[in-house]
């Protein structure tokens, strides 16, 4: 199968190309990269003028529900969800039902995406057995097993030598540990951001501090035992900061925020709006303003999506009880282009977040287009705005904030391993 994606503005965050050109697909892999059409013929030509071609969105954190929680979503739908989003790689956390804490759950879920397909799936492996926070996880056996990191998810250690002796085995496998960096006692429960919007609604507060402290602690093993620490979902101000501090330091840590923090903030949970109920919560406009500009400066590298369906029950009791996560894959593009709408990254910026970041968090041969590379690339409209509308949702999980809002432009085709996987119009 070979392909030819013509006349298209070519965004390689790899190798820094911006500018017209034309993108050879040949047996599932780029063939060319060039200002000038190739020699030769293809048996698919996609036209796009007037569109943006960049490698495929690598999801840093989706959650597809399934093994545990096949109710909520499953791996076919929100595989659909992925494609139509411009997603062609996506990676599971380990708090799946049972957790990925050993080579059989790992084997599993491969299965049961291998029988969907159409998606790269990687996954994190627990850090701790079930996710406990006592005693480590076989890690050495999930990463010979497949696992590209590994995670204790939101759950928190029994103490601080469960962390660092975990930091010393990862450091020795070569494995990046992900960190949600939430202090569990500081955090007691929470579910809105500690200030003037939480007091007024009566809501549990999740202080500032509760990440701050986590992202201390964990820096401070970073510095004694070297190992790589990727801190994700990031919520606030100091938060960047800090990572940013890290990074001129030299030390191996990176971090990612979900697109929605870039947008949302405490005042959107007016009314006891559920659809924003998230953690780490949403935050203050000045943290939202600090997180952009951490994605601009680069020191968050990566955005992802935080995708976390629900059904529709889980949604509906007072505030506090409701399950917090927004359905995210099929905003993340729409939300990026609306950053470089609103001047605060660049096109290739974009790029560079979305997949080539993302990709060098997990250490996978992924997000660029250079020439030999795994076809994976996503056309997307910059410039066609759209209205998100229920009835045109894909994912089962349908509670998102942004339902009505207006969008400006979203994926048009969808490659993945150089096949046409996603074609705007088509049905699903």
């Amino acid at each position: 199968m070979s392909l030819l994606i013509a006349n298209g503005r070519v965004l390689d965050p790899a190798s820094g190309f911006d500018g017209e050109g034309f993108v050879a697909v040949r047996s599932g892999r780029i063939e060319s990269v060039d200002a000038n059409r190739p020699a030769g013929t293809f048996d698919e030509v996609l036209d796009a003028r007037g569109q943006w071609v960049m490698p495929g969105v690598v999801d840093l954190a989706a959650r597809f529900r399934e093994p545990g929680a096949s109710h909520k979503a499953t791996f076919k739908s929100e595989t659909r969800a992925a494609q139509a989003a411009g997603i062609t790689a996506i990676t599971i956390p380990p708090d799946t039902q049972p957790p990925i804490a050993t080579p059989a759950v790992v084997d599993r879920i491969r299965g049961i995406a291998d029988r969907t397909g159409g998606l790269d799936v990687y996954l994190l492996g627990a850090l701790t057995q079930n996710l406990a926070g006592e005693s480590l996880a076989e890690m050495s056996a999930l990463r010979q097993s497949g696992c590209v990191g590994v995670s204790n998810a939101a759950a928190g250690l029994r103490d601080s030598l469960v962390g660092r002796r975990a930091l010393d085995y990862a450091q020795g496998l070569g494995l990046t540990v992900h960190v949600f960096a939430q202090n569990p006692a500081l955090a007691n429960r929470g579910c809105a951001h500690e200030g003037p919007v939480a007091t007024r609604l009566g809501l549990a507060p999740i202080p500032v501090a509760a990440e701050v402290s986590a992202i201390r602690f964990w820096i401070s093993l970073v510095e004694d035992t070297g190992a790589a620490v990727h801190f994700g979902r990031l919520s606030t101000a100091r938060g960047v900061e800090m990572v940013g501090s890290a990074q001129r330091l030299g030390l191996p840590v990176t971090a990612d925020v979900a697109a929605h923090q870039l947008f949302l903030t405490a005042d959107d949970l007016a009314g006891f709006n559920a659809m924003c109920h998230v953690l780490p919560p949403l935050r203050s406009a000045e943290d939202r303003d600090a997180l952009r500009a951490g994605v601009r400066q680069g020191i968050v590298g990566a955005v992802c999506s935080d995708h976390q369906p629900h059904e529709a029950d889980a949604k509906i009791n007072p505030f506090p009880l409701t399950e917090p996560g927004i359905s995210g894959l099929e905003t993340l593009l729409p939300l990026m282009l609306q950053m470089v709408e609103d001047g605060v990254i660049g096109p290739i910026q974009m790029a560079e977040r979305l997949a080539l970041g993302p990709a060098r968090v997990l250490g996978i041969a992924a997000g660029s287009l250079t020439p030999g590379a795994r076809a994976n690339v996503v056309v997307l409209d910059p410039a066609r705005p759209f209205d998100l509308r229920r009835e045109d949702w894909i994912s089962a999980g349908r509670n998102t904030p942004f339902l009505g809002r207006r969008m400006p432009g979203r994926a048009r085709f969808t490659l993945h391993a150089g096949e046409v996987v996603y074609r705007s119009g088509d049905s699903h």
